[in-house]
């Protein structure tokens, strides 16, 4: 038998720590093809096909950035600084770039590269402590030139941002589209999950687990329970609701300009995983409240997310309501949305894939 190439030490390490960037329902879209020990092709990829989440590509997108970003934090630890260079014939559904680590003698680890395996999501409630001034000074000063955030703090807003993600979980949670991606997603009876996400790490109590994924068998039980034995106010409490006034505040991350391509998204990626690991340097915990988001752009753009009779409306009520929440302004410009605050580190939560299941083979031919 033919024993796999043995890696670069150095290359391994980093490919290794960069692999914990986040990607949405732990996807990981990338793939790595060691080209040279200082030299890898990312070769991207997105769900759109299956996954109502991932219009047109674009929140793969982001978690691309945010893989090139920890592919820079962690070069840096080595003395190595990153240059991406994004392959522009390769179609929109299969971003690929070459990453390349040059020798920068003086370069100073970035101190968020210790960060990159610790960064995770916490999907419980957290302290209802207000930001420290410091903390929101260190929060906005680790984001690149044209970027900002926008916080949404006190009683009032957070509850006006858990009220925006109850209204938002009613249409994933009613949506035979949405079904299928959730079901494809967790990881029942699991603490830990290398490609998925571990049901213990949704943020439900057991009895409502359990219920959960004995529903979630089939479409004709979630109708069911949703239709006469309100079967998604349990789950939206625990997981948007409650949990929407128990944190320190929401927040929008803004770009300058509107984002329109993929260029635009992954620069945003690149953003977020920087403020996200600021957060987790710092003791915060984090959750990410994408959805609002993308369904808000279907309604732009009148695109047709769902053939069941109602989500339409749904989802234009859910439009209005997340302009209202978040500002128009900031409803133009947001690039993510999500909540913070203090507390303990999830104790169930995804892994990522063994870094050796991630390396392909070099493509063959010119």
């Amino acid at each position: 038998m033919t024993q796999a190439p043995q890696l670069d030490p150095i290359l391994e390490n980093i490919l290794d720590q960069a692999r914990w960037a986040p990607s949405g329902d732990n996807t990981q879209p990338w793939r790595f093809e060691i080209v040279e020990p200082r030299h890898v092709v990312v070769h991207g990829f997105d769900t759109r096909s299956h996954c109502v989440y991932d219009l047109d590509g674009h929140p793969s997108q982001l978690s691309l950035g945010a893989l090139l970003e920890s592919l820079a934090l962690a070069a840096s630890s080595h003395g190595l600084r990153m240059e991406a260079r994004r392959r522009m014939a390769m179609p929109d559904t299969l971003p690929t770039f070459d990453a390349y680590l040059v020798d920068s003698p003086g370069l100073l680890p970035d101190p968020l590269a210790a960060f990159l395996p610790q960064r995770s999501v916490q999907r419980r409630r957290l302290s209802t402590r207000r930001l420290r001034a410091s903390e929101k000074a260190a929060l906005d000063a680790c984001l690149p030139p044209g970027y900002t955030v926008q916080w949404y703090e006190g009683a009032r807003a957070r509850l006006a941002c858990a009220r925006l993600m109850f209204a938002n979980a009613r249409l994933r949670l009613t949506m035979p589209e949405a079904h299928k991606v959730h079901r494809d997603v967790i990881e029942w009876g699991a603490r830990f999950s290398a490609d998925r996400i571990p049901d213990q790490a949704l943020g439900v109590d057991p009895m409502t687990a359990r219920l959960m994924r004995w529903v979630m068998q089939s479409w004709r039980r979630v109708d069911f329970f949703n239709t006469w034995l309100a079967g998604t106010l349990a789950p939206r409490l625990q997981m948007d609701l409650l949990p929407g006034i128990s944190c320190a505040a929401h927040f929008a991350l803004l770009a300058d300009a509107s984002p329109r391509h993929v260029d635009d998204y992954v620069a945003a990626g690149r953003a977020m995983q920087r403020f996200w690991l600021t957060a987790t340097r710092l003791g915060l915990q984090l959750q990410p409240e994408l959805t609002p988001l993308i369904f808000a752009r279907y309604v732009r753009e009148r695109r047709t997310f769902s053939r069941t009779e109602g989500m339409p409306e749904l989802a234009q009520e859910l439009a209005v309501q997340c302009q209202a929440v978040l500002g128009p302004a900031a409803f133009d410009r947001a690039v993510f949305l999500g909540r913070i605050g203090a507390g303990p580190a999830a104790q169930a939560r995804s892994l990522r894939r063994p870094l050796r299941e991630l390396i392909v083979a070099p493509a063959s031919g010119p």
